[in-house]
């Protein structure tokens, strides 16, 4: 069997009951639809660490954030670390990346054969936190309510200007591949940075939705005093107690995500255009996900780093031309499966023995509605801003635990209660579930150490940070280089340029020969 192409979407903070296909009545995704329709959609994708680069690092890897160091945002992604562009790379495939990926340390391609973009976020050690600071009731950060309050429109953003490059260096990208000599079977990443905050969009996208229509969040806002210690240090950490968030602010900022997520869209729509226009949709595996989700006002809290739904739940939409259509999987699955299935789908079911243990499993079988043994169960971790200890999440069997040893538990029955209203901690008739999930945490993970291990690199890494910005800077942020002498016309590869131009286009049209050629 030929190996397929594969081609990997990601968008970055978009919640999963944002989407019609997880059952939203507002947001117009059609492109993302037929992508569904097409495959198989997993209603109980979760990320693996709700903030950025722990979540990527993981999902590239299929190992927990905390089993390869990858605690936060400024944790370096070490280059001994195998990730899914290894053995792609590695099973013959030609890698790329296009887009946000947020590595962080010197390593700059992890795997990848090519990368086509710089990176949208820096990749030094500037984002490191400090659970040293124990003298406030929540771990600092720079974040803040800006990004909801001074939401709506705009004519031009940082983000707009990055994704369009994005989108147009890997549609690019898919028609070289088309016309290349290189028979290698492809993988493409094509990492997008909507809709993450700050959520402001073009009159474009804006006109997409009537205001009216926009929903308020299906649980209203929290006070202070009756939330759980997480969301009451969540509440300081983005600053909230700075502004007043209005139901009209509220809708404005859901407008703009949902305007935001219609763009996202829409480059979903301009990538599928490009593989069925050069006929190789056929043989190429779609995936689409973000990295993780965002509140957008659900219980009163916004952006992610917290372990409720809105956050931790993401779109995940496999589409195989050799899987069911239309399916809709509701057994609980992870990022850190996608390292597992792109090797199954590059193998055909026989992948090799991986290099380091991995806390995933494949995806393939379910996209085919016929794995029966899939346990359903799913590990998160968060370690970043706005605690002092590590927290772990499990998922199982339609219940979700959180631990954190600095909190009291969190248990939640999902399939009864998916607003989360409802700790059950405590409740005589969960105990059962309760000490089954914390033993499964604590089997699992040994929070002292983990803390321990943090602390000295968070240590490690303010240092360096401090010592590497005194002097000339040589900076880790990724340069992509291209070689115009070899592009377009050149002396260097053929001074004709009817040839040149004609290998250029696709499909290629064998040389008209002369009705009456000269003689030479």
């Amino acid at each position: 069997m030929t190996a397929p192409n594969i081609l990997f979407i990601q968008a970055d903070q978009m919640a999963g009951p944002a989407l019609p296909m997880y059952g939203h009545k507002v947001v117009k995704t059609p492109h993302l639809q037929q992508l569904a329709e097409s495959g198989t959609t997993f209603q109980n994708a979760y990320c693996n660490n709700p903030v950025c680069a722990p979540s990527r690092f993981s999902m590239m890897s299929g190992q927990l954030s905390s089993r390869i160091g990858a605690y936060d945002n400024a944790s370096e992604f070490l280059a001994s670390v195998p990730t899914f562009a290894h053995y792609l790379r590695d099973l013959g495939y030609k890698t790329c990346l296009s887009g946000k990926m947020h590595f962080v340390g010197p390593d700059q391609l992890h795997g990848f054969e090519e990368r086509i973009t710089t990176d949208i976020y820096p990749s030094d050690f500037g984002w490191t936190p400090d659970w040293s600071q124990t003298d406030v009731p929540f771990a600092p950060s720079v974040m803040s309510l800006r990004g909801v309050v001074e939401a709506g429109l705009c004519t031009r953003s940082l983000q707009l200007d990055y994704d369009e490059e994005v989108c147009f260096t890997s549609v690019k990208k898919i028609y070289d591949y088309a016309r290349d000599q290189d028979d290698r079977p492809f993988f493409l990443t094509a990492s997008f940075s909507h809709p993450h905050n700050p959520f402001t969009i073009t009159q474009e996208y804006w006109d997409r939705y009537d205001h009216d229509e926009i929903d308020l969040p299906s649980v209203p806002f929290i006070p202070f005093e009756d939330r759980d210690p997480w969301s009451q240090r969540y509440y300081h950490l983005i600053r909230q107690d700075e502004h007043h968030v209005s139901d009209d602010i509220i809708r404005t900022a859901r407008r703009a995500y949902y305007g935001m997520i219609s763009y996202v869209d829409d480059q979903v729509g301009k990538l599928m255009t490009a593989l069925q226009e050069t006929g190789l949709a056929d043989n190429t595996v779609v995936i689409f996900t973000a990295d993780h989700g965002d509140m957008m006002g659900e219980r009163g809290m916004w952006f992610k780093f917290n372990p409720y739904e809105w956050s931790v739940r993401v779109p995940l939409i496999v589409s195989s031309p050799s899987g069911v259509k239309n399916h809709v999987e509701e057994r609980g699955v992870s990022l850190v499966d996608l390292l597992p299935t792109f090797v199954d789908l590059a193998t055909d079911g026989n992948p090799p023995e991986m290099i380091d243990p991995i806390d995933g499993h494949s995806l393939v079988g379910l996209t085919h509605n016929n794995d029966s043994e899939w346990q359903d169960d799913v590990m998160m971790e968060f370690t970043g801003e706005g605690i002092y200890s590590p927290c772990f999440m499990l998922r199982k069997d339609g219940f979700k635990f959180v631990f954190c040893e600095d909190d009291p538990g969190m248990l939640f029955d999902l399939e009864n209660d998916p607003k989360e209203l409802r700790n059950l901690c405590g409740d005589a008739d969960y105990a059962g579930i309760e000490a089954d999930m914390l033993k499964a945490i604590q089997d699992r993970w040994d929070s002292d150490s983990i803390k321990k291990d943090i602390i000295k690199s968070q240590i490690r890494r303010r240092y360096i940070q401090s010592v590497l910005l005194k002097g000339v800077r040589s900076p880790w942020d990724y340069q992509p280089y291209r070689d115009t002498s070899k592009e377009f016309v050149r002396s260097s590869k053929d001074t004709n340029t009817t040839m040149t131009k004609g290998l250029a286009r696709f499909p290629y049209m064998e040389p008209v020969p002369p009705d009456t050629p000269r003689s030479e």
